[in-house]
């Protein structure tokens, strides 16, 4: 995918003239390449960003040259969630570089299912290295697997291909089955001092019923 840019001179706060012009405000930098500073369509990088995200290689195209680059940051608006920024790094396709790799996870536990444990992810993502046109999209992760409460999916189980490998410890927790919170059911305590006084109040109570039903019998 192409990404078409331009130079900018514009920096600073100058670069909200930029925003209502319909042009984002974007960096392009890499290992061993000078930083330019950039000026994208909105509309053009937001067609790009949804297609490619952050794990595809797409050509950034500055003065007619093509640079392969990957989406490495967007910053958001912190109460619109409009694209404010946007950060390229440039990368070298013969050159190994680490990045984050969402992580999608299928199939149903049964144990989950059968409402005896609860599904939880220790992870949303996972680092690599790979090449950049190695790059997955996604990993994926059946769940399927875990059939009881305290079963876990390590990294060592992730599925793997020699076009990249993982950086994180393969004994590193991507996903678990945990034991339901039992409910607490709390019993009042009762001391024998309060047993004595309620038979004492009960006693009363009759002494006091049967005096009045005296009384009405004499009247």
């Amino acid at each position: 995918m192409d990404l078409k840019v331009e130079t900018r001179e514009i920096l600073g706060r100058k670069v909200n003239s930029l925003r209502r012009q319909g042009f984002l405000p974007a960096e392009l930098y890499g290992h061993g390449v000078s930083n330019l500073h950039l000026a994208v369509n909105a509309k053009d990088f937001e067609k790009v960003y949804k297609e490619a995200g952050e794990n595809t290689v797409i050509n950034v195209i500055v003065n007619g040259v093509a640079k392969p680059a990957l989406i490495y940051d967007v910053q958001l608006h912190p109460l619109h969630g409009t694209i404010e920024t946007v950060d390229l790094y440039e990368v070298k396709m013969d050159e190994k570089i680490e990045t984050a790799v969402p992580l999608e996870f299928t199939g149903e536990s049964a144990v989950v299912k059968d409402g005896l444990g609860v599904f939880i992810k220790a992870m949303d993502e996972i680092e690599i290295e790979a090449l950049p046109g190695d790059i997955p999209s996604k990993i994926t992760v059946d769940i399927s697997h875990l059939l009881n409460v305290g079963d876990s999916i390590y990294v060592k189980d992730l599925p793997a291909t020699d076009k990249f490998k993982f950086t994180v410890d393969p004994e590193t927790v991507v996903a678990s089955i945990a034991e339901l919170a039992k409910e607490e059911v709390v019993e009042a305590e009762v001391t024998p001092d309060q047993v004595v006084v309620e038979t004492e109040e009960k006693k009363a109570e009759r002494e006091a019923a049967k005096s009045a039903g005296e009384d009405e019998v004499k009247a």
